[in-house]
């Protein structure tokens, strides 16, 4: 099925629903130079954070909006559906229910889902000359085809038979009545496995292995080299890893031919052991003593039980915790805190260019995100209280408040949510471009607005039907596009 006849399809559900066709239409769409606000029914207005303007038909139920240079177009009935067009990034993009439906072309590239279990794909990657198309009917089917390159197509039929490619952590995957036999391979290791996870045997690139999980197993690999990007012949450690009776007792030696080889010893729950030139870690009768020597960062740390108890000092970190009641941990490059978890809870990172502070109480019921470029000095900030707000402000000053939020704190930054959810329950929207110096604020998806810029103030009330603009000259007062002067002078808000 082409996309063609899926934007065929989309375009008619639009005209059954008896939007403006310009809603499917192309990137071309214009909106009207004239002021467009007719009580209810139509309203018409400049964006605050863009150049460019928005049309809302009926309140919340229907929008277009374009940006000045013709860069972007929108169209938007929510949350029946949002299309968004973008020439400049050959973007193309269609939201039915999200996330119901999508469907998007990004240059060549595109890909149709219905609620993740049906999806199709093709085009060509950046950087890729090879075209392929992908069909998945989750979890049961997955196909590819390659234009050019025949031995990346694959077809797999779950539970019966078939090969995967780059799926489930792997580089290829085959089967035939899963689990009953699946050899994966990544890179040149291939493991073998009869009734899965059970029994398998790995070999390539040094590998020799095998288990019988959980009864007795044992991996080996050697040290082998590989060429990097500036075509260097550079070392990768081997290891040898036992284990009996899992997860009684295993024994692993890691990076072996490395600068820190490093050997791990376990019987479970007596003793655990890790043992390297950089760091030494023993808990006893696990969890209940814990006792960590890190000479690489330059502490120590002691817990009884680890995690809830645990106290650091040294160097390279300094930590007290009394899980859940108080925590305290700090490093050069990091810290975290909280007070009776999960009631605050705080995280924070630093580095020479950057530094990111979060606080939040109760995981989502209040989150404050706060990021600073230390060499530009601008800060990004984002601060949400659930479900009544969210609060975001850009690096470039930009800012936008909206009220209600019952599911941009949960998931934030995405954008099928921002599209085609938030302007059914955001019954106030603030935005603010502290570079142009104009603001906006709407209240019921704008039965009452007011735009201020450096030219004067704009209200407009019942969706329009009763208008004031105010500049120095006075205030002109419009109701139902009749237009009264009053003379009374005064100066912009």
């Amino acid at each position: 099925m082409s996309h063609r006849f899926i934007l065929a399809a989309l375009a008619g559900l639009a005209a059954l629903t008896g939007f403006p066709s310009r809603a499917l239409g192309d990137s071309s769409a214009e909106i009207p130079e004239a002021a467009l606000e007719f009580g209810p029914l139509a309203h018409r207005f400049r964006l605050t954070l863009e150049p460019g303007d928005r049309e809302e038909w009926l309140g919340p139920l229907y929008a277009v909006e374009a940006t000045e240079n013709g860069s972007s177009h929108l169209s938007l009935a929510p949350p029946l559906f949002v299309r968004e067009i973008n020439p400049s990034l050959e973007l193309d993009r269609f939201d039915l229910f999200y996330p119901l439906l999508t469907w998007s072309r990004h240059g060549s590239e595109y890909r149709f889902q219905l609620v993740q279990l049906l999806a199709w794909s093709g085009g060509q990657t950046p950087g890729d000359e090879e075209e392929k198309k992908r069909l998945t009917l989750f979890p049961f089917f997955f196909s590819q085809r390659s234009t050019t390159n025949p031995s990346n197509n694959y077809t797999a039929l779950v539970p019966f038979y078939g090969t995967l490619k780059n799926h489930l952590f792997r580089d290829e995957v085959r089967f035939v009545l899963m689990p009953l036999y699946v050899q994966s391979r990544k890179g040149g290791v291939i493991t073998d496995n009869y009734l899965a996870p059970f029994v398998h045997r790995r070999y390539g690139t040094g590998h020799d292995g095998w288990q019988v999980w959980p009864l007795i197993g044992r991996e080996t690999k050697g040290i082998t080299y590989k060429t990097n990007n500036l075509d260097e012949a550079v070392l990768v450690p081997g290891h040898e890893k036992s284990f009996a009776l899992w997860p009684i007792w295993h024994r692993q030696r890691l990076g072996l031919g490395g600068a820190n080889p490093q050997t791990n010893t376990l019987l479970f729950p007596l003793i655990v052991h890790q043992r390297s030139p950089n760091r030494d870690q023993s808990q006893y009768l696990f969890p209940l003593f814990t006792h960590i020597h890190d000479r690489g960062r330059l502490y120590r740390e002691w817990g009884f039980p680890w995690p809830l108890v645990g106290f650091a000092r040294g160097e390279g970190k300094t930590a007290n915790r009394i899980w859940p009641f108080y925590s305290h941990g700090s490093s050069a490059s990091a810290e975290s805190d909280f007070i009776l978890w999960p009631l605050y809870m705080h995280k924070g990172v630093r580095s020479e260019a950057y530094t990111r502070d979060r606080s939040r109480v109760l995981f989502f019921l209040w989150s404050d995100t706060r990021e600073k470029n230390v060499v530009g000095k601008t800060e990004r900030r984002r601060r949400d209280l659930w479900p009544l707000f969210t609060h975001k402000k850009d690096y470039a000053g930009n800012e936008r408040l909206q009220v209600l939020a019952p599911l941009e704190p949960l998931v934030p930054n995405n954008r099928g949510i921002e599209r085609g959810w938030s302007p059914v329950w955001s019954i106030y929207r603030s935005e603010n471009n502290a570079k142009a110096g104009i603001r906006s604020q709407s209240l019921l998806w704008n039965l009452w607005r007011r735009e201020v810029s450096t030219n004067g103030t704009r209200s407009s009330f019942l969706f329009g039907a009763l208008k004031t603009d105010t500049t120095d000259s006075g205030r002109d007062w419009s109701l139902f596009q009749r237009n009264v002067r009053a003379n009374i002078e005064q100066p912009v808000p």
